[in-house]
């Protein structure tokens, strides 16, 4: 008869049994928990730890980076109105210029919350003339007029590319967890 191995339940869910190991810490994984690295499938809690160390912000990067990002988004949101159609195709490219101006400037030290919060800059540096716009398209609405709420829609659209692409640009692909 051949005798077999105790089962092994999964270490963040106990109900669950499982054969898989983490390859750093040697925790039992369930399929669920296990995250797929190229050295093997790690837990949660590696990753975790390995990710941290790649975090190198500093505490003031978050307020230079915050400032100058905003500052640069209000700049290009005063463009919106004059170029119309090529807001669809520019907002993209100065959220690109924002981004790798930020990352110049916080020399590209790096953290997940710092990306984050560089995009609500971003976001909060455009909302001037989003407001403005609004206003502009709820007074055109009384008189008929369209031209406000293309305008509206432009900077809404300005607003939702620039962030986005700032965003994106500077986290790059993420390991989900």
């Amino acid at each position: 008869m051949s005798e077999q191995p105790p089962s092994l339940t999964c270490y963040y869910h106990p109900n669950t049994e499982t054969s898989l190991r983490c390859s750093t810490c040697e925790k039992p994984i369930c399929p669920k928990c296990a995250i797929l690295t190229p050295t093997g499938y790690r837990c949660k809690d590696c990753v975790r730890g390995q990710q941290k160390a790649f975090e190198t912000a500093l505490w003031y990067d978050y307020i230079t980076a915050s400032i100058l990002a905003a500052v640069l988004s209000f700049f290009g949101s005063q463009w919106i109105p004059r170029l119309w159609f090529f807001a669809i195709l520019l907002s993209p490219i100065a959220g690109t210029i924002i981004a790798e101006v930020c990352r110049a400037v916080i020399q590209k030290r790096r953290a997940k919350r710092l990306y984050q919060t560089i995009a609500i800059a971003t976001a909060l540096g455009s909302l001037p003339y989003l407001l403005l716009s609004l206003f502009i398209a709820l007074n055109a609405l009384s008189s008929a007029s369209f031209g406000g709420l293309i305008s509206l829609a432009l900077q809404a659209l300005y607003s939702f590319l620039v962030t986005s692409s700032v965003y994106y640009r500077l986290s790059g692909i993420q390991l989900k967890i």
